[in-house]
């Protein structure tokens, strides 16, 4: 299988996505971001042990002087109290504004140390190498850094776009069965909200993807990241189509919130959001019930759960009404219309959300 590389279209900002496998090592890939010729690599205590490594010697083949920072890993390190760990590493090192951050592992680490890069100094640039199924399709693109507020998900952030994505598909090798199944909600997102072909083409091909066959495993990660470049081009900072993207994530953070950051992985509370969003569309009579079941079973396909935690109403309403899609205190849902169309509703009825989270 080779490598693939797609673009960012930002202007002056736009960047590469290479995608394949046996990236790690290819110094070819950084040199061009590395003029500097000082980085450091921000990786985690999983990630790091495993692929660090072959990153730095690519690194060393560039002529790049480097050293490394590695962070407890989990979702409950996306803190302020770690980014600051980073920020006193950087500051120690005296890592300067042109020095290179790599960002190597999952969402955590690119999220934590994209908004490292975006604030030290008032911004240096960064690399993004993911090394999750989540991370090479959704949160290493886009921009997108920030941690996490014990009221609120990603709350505290920045945008700030990568120099590249380098995303090593090998990676894909050792990651536990639950992450990857985390990873393909995100994937089953894509089709859900902009092309029913591919949503067709999952359904078909789930079994491979849960498999890791390359290429399915390929052909699954450029056609999200096609799409996610797409909509990011033409709406880099939210302002309109961007929110697409958030399908079931307006549930999905109110249920990593509650019940505690890491006790669902993302991309499953993602899942259990999308199938919420699914429902109360048909309820609410914008898209078909068969296509909310269709999403509901391909999300059950892929290992994933469908049905969210018992929480009180009270407790829903209050962490989706912090979400950062909201305006004039009323909350934004992102619905569907049919599978493979979603739409941005400001103005979803709030009787019909209570009755709904109450399940009547």
């Amino acid at each position: 299988m080779s490598m693939r590389t797609l673009t960012v279209g930002l202007g002056s900002r736009s960047y590469p996505i290479h995608i394949g496998p046996g990236l790690l090592g290819q110094a070819d890939l950084f040199a061009p971001h590395l003029q500097s010729g000082r980085a450091v690599v921000v990786t985690n205590t999983t990630v790091g042990p495993l692929y660090a490594d072959a990153v730095e010697r690519a690194l060393d083949a560039c002529g790049t002087r480097h050293f490394r920072i590695e962070i407890p890993d989990g979702e409950a390190e996306k803190r302020w109290e770690t980014l600051d760990r980073v920020f006193g590493s950087l500051l120690r090192a005296q890592a300067d504004r042109r020095t290179v951050i790599v960002a190597l592992g999952g969402g955590v680490v690119g999220d934590l140390a994209g908004f490292a890069a975006a604030t030290y100094q008032r911004g240096v640039p960064f690399i993004q190498v993911p090394t999750t199924l989540l991370a090479q399709v959704d949160s290493s693109v886009g921009g997108k850094t920030g941690v996490n507020h014990p009221l609120g998900k990603n709350m505290i952030g920045a945008f700030h776009q990568p120099l590249a994505v380098i995303a090593d598909t090998a990676t894909l090798d050792t990651l536990p069965d639950r992450e990857l199944a985390a990873g393909l909600a995100e994937v089953i997102k894509y089709g859900a909200i902009r092309d029913l072909a591919f949503f067709d083409w999952l359904e078909t091909n789930v079994g491979r993807l849960r498999a890791r066959d390359p290429d399915a495993l390929a052909k699954a990660i450029s056609r999200s990241c096609e799409i996610k470049a797409e909509i990011v081009a033409l709406d880099e900072r939210e302002a309109g189509p961007r929110a697409l993207l958030n399908l079931g994530h307006t549930f999905g953070h109110a249920i990593e919130t509650l019940e505690g950051y890491g006790t669902w992985l993302h991309g499953e509370a993602v899942a259990a959001g999308m199938v919420m969003a699914a429902r109360l569309s048909a309820r609410l009579g914008r898209a078909p019930e068969a296509d909310a079941s269709r999403l509901e079973a391909l999300l059950r396909r892929a290992g994933l759960p469908v049905e969210p935690p018992e929480l009180e109403v009270d407790a829903w309403l209050d962490a989706m009404g912090r979400d950062k899609k909201n305006e004039s205190g009323r909350i934004t849902l992102i619905l569907l219309d049919r599978l493979g169309a979603a739409a941005v509703e400001k103005n979803a009825p709030a009787r019909a959300l209570e009755d709904f989270l109450a399940g009547r």
